[in-house]
């Protein structure tokens, strides 16, 4: 696993005095003390924090000035040996001009210097009384008294192997293009924002809701640190809100109004961001875009060791954890699949909907779906054919579930027993009965859908297929048997997500005897039924016995097909997000199963009928997913 993947990533919110510069660098170095023994490799401080933000006329005073560039000398050496990148906000006086600046440090350098390019002036701010904007201001060269030739402009990006910073100021994120969506679109895929943003109802939701959303529309990740509570209160209140952001989602802030010193810090996964790039046209179209070229400023960092990997993986990356959020998921994928049932009920002008229920999960979801449809077309549930199909391993408890499920539901329910068909089958094609092979299986699974396909022709109705996306992707279903449908309903639903869902319409769709029989749906073993029950009617044949885990699939899924991700990314990820669930080789021998049967078992998915996508990974031949059924999967398989 390369460590180059990730990097550790610090926001910090010193202890400030106004205009005391001495007390401000002190408190400046004992945070990037704190950050170098966590191992971060880059560091972002408030705006104007040497000085402090607050100073107003006091910007005027060269003594300010002069004491303010002797800091940042001091600071300079101070970074030798810190193998960490420093962006520190202070003032620079150009061509007779004052500039709010990010002062971009390293071992003892300062490898380039970014100015604000937006300076706000209305309602409390009147930063123009002191500041020229930076707008425009690219391949510029800026001397000081310690170091010549420095780097100054709005088109710097600072460049160490897979990790790309570019830095912008406070205003800078709040304007109609924001200065990190050039340098997004250049290659950085860290940006860090230096900001002094004061307090004010609901504004610390808004920052939050800036930040998520610009590291989205960025695909980046996003660092934000803003001046503390010791600014200036003469006006206005400062917080100290620091928020570290990746492609639209949060993955660290503070508790704001703290009177220390304050860090966070967050592992950043760039290869996660890069991929999203890689993958994503628009991205690469709004290049096109770019109002400058790129000044890329190199360096290295001796390492970009993490030390503890402290990042949070979801072991169910498919389901919310929250369960507000399950709730609101689940409720918005039914009336996703409801309404997309409904456009091809109306589309086709049929008036019936055929189902095989077997008492499991996933048909079970999409009878559930197919019954809210009817009722938002002002269809009676007599209209639904409701078909179980007992055969050689069906159980009493599957059965009777079924049974008492589509007669609680008022649905057109028939029972058709295959075990005679089969029977008859196996005697065609000289199989012996007691040979239980995949042929065994498979001419059960193709029984069904034939009785399923002639129901539908006869009542002039819809077949619904209910195969899942986990089982597309492990190619668990019978080529042209429960393989085929008219439509499937569940087909971009992972199989950890479809217990979730049924267990919402039981809770909140349904009540009484059906909620009741939904409970106990939820609580039987994932099972296709086709070999014989053991000798206490249970099911003798458990799926996840035979091909793993469904959490440990979706989970290699979601990765493999999401993020692009390698084995060994996928395996490294795993053993942080099943800890304690998992042991190293149990989770080795699933992924080289997920990854042979992913590959070997495209030729069922690329002729997979209509169904709609409900997520961001789906496995259509038609849209996501366009894979070549004979693509080897040796470079993949047993990389470790």
């Amino acid at each position: 696993m390369s460590i180059g993947d990730f990097i550790r990533v610090a926001a910090a919110c010193p202890i400030t005095n106004v205009a005391d510069i001495e007390f401000n660098l002190l408190n400046i170095k004992d945070c990037i003390d704190q950050s170098v023994s966590k191992n971060s490799k880059l560091i972002v401080f408030p705006e104007l924090c040497i000085t402090s933000y607050t100073c107003a006329d006091l910007f005027e005073q060269k003594l300010l000035l002069d004491n303010s560039l002797a800091a940042l000398e001091e600071l300079c050496k101070y970074s030798k040996e810190k193998d960490i990148l420093i962006a520190v906000g202070a003032p620079l006086t150009y061509n007779y001009c004052l500039y709010n600046c990010a002062f971009i440090i390293f071992e003892g350098q300062i490898l380039g210097i970014v100015p604000k390019s937006f300076i706000p002036n209305y309602t409390e701010f009147y930063e123009k009384r002191w500041f020229t904007e930076g707008i425009g201001i690219i391949d510029k060269k800026v001397d000081l008294f310690f170091q010549k030739d420095i780097p100054f402009g709005t088109n710097l990006i600072f460049t160490a192997g897979n990790f790309r910073f570019g830095f912008e100021i406070c205003e800078d994120l709040w304007v109609v293009i924001p200065p990190s969506s050039y340098l997004s679109l250049t290659g950085a895929n860290i940006i860090g924002n230096l900001s002094a943003s004061n307090e004010i109802v609901s504004k610390s939701e808004y920052r939050k809701e800036l930040v998520r959303s610009q590291s989205g529309r960025c695909i980046s990740s996003y660092i934000y640190a803003s001046s503390g509570v010791f600014e200036s209160s003469t006006d206005l209140v400062f917080s100290g809100d620091l928020l570290i952001g990746e492609n639209g989602t949060l993955l660290n802030y503070n508790n704001r109004f703290q009177r220390e010193n304050q860090i966070i810090t967050s592992i950043v996964d760039v290869n996660k961001l890069n991929n999203e790039r890689l993958r994503n046209v628009s991205f690469r179209d709004s290049s096109k875009l770019i109002p400058f070229k790129v000044l890329d400023i190199k360096f290295d960092f001796k390492n970009t060791d993490y030390v503890v990997f402290d990042r949070y993986v979801d072991k169910h990356p498919f389901v919310p954890s929250n369960e507000a959020q399950r709730e609101i998921r689940c409720r918005e994928i039914f009336n996703i699949q409801t309404s997309a049932l409904a456009k091809r009920i109306t589309h086709t002008g049929l008036k019936k909907a055929v189902i095989g229920i077997s008492g499991g999960l996933d048909s079970t979801l999409a009878l559930l779906v197919i019954v809210k449809t009817f009722k938002l077309l002002n269809i009676s549930n007599e209209n639904i054919v409701t078909v179980t199909m007992p055969g050689f391993g069906t159980t009493d408890r599957t059965y009777n579930n079924a049974v008492n499920l589509c007669k609680n539901l008022g649905t057109d329910f028939r029972e058709i027993n295959i075990v005679p068909a089969c029977l008859q089958h196996f005697n065609d094609i000289d199989h012996p009965v007691e040979k239980h092979d995949v042929t065994y299986e498979n001419v059960q699974a193709r029984e069904r859908t034939q009785i399923l396909m002639d129901i539908a022709n006869k009542e002039g109705g819809l077949l619904i297929g209910t195969g899942d996306l986990s089982e597309l992707a492990l190619g668990w279903a019978t080529y042209n048997g429960d393989h085929m449908s008219m439509y499937g309903v569940n087909c971009s639903i992972p199989k950890t997500l479809v217990r979730y869902l049924v267990k919402y319409v039981a809770q909140k769709e349904m009540e009484g005897e059906v909620s009741s029989i939904l409970m106990d749906i939820l609580d039987t073993p994932v099972s296709p039924e086709l070999l014989p029950k053991d000798a206490n009617g249970n099911i003798a044949q458990k799926t996840e016995d035979i091909v793993g885990p469904y959490e440990l699939h979706d989970f290699f899924l979601y990765n493999f097909i999401r993020y692009g991700s390698t084995p060994e990314r996928i395996l490294f990820l795993a053993k942080h997000a099943f800890e304690n669930y998992y042991d190293e080789e149990t989770l080795k021998k699933w992924l080289n199963i997920f990854i042979k049967r992913f590959f070997t078992q495209q030729f069922k998915r690329s002729a997979l009928p209509d169904g709609p996508k409900v997520g961001t990974v789906s496995l259509s031949p038609r849209g996501d997913w366009r894979m070549p059924s004979d693509a080897s999967y040796k470079l993949w398989q047993n990389r470790f």
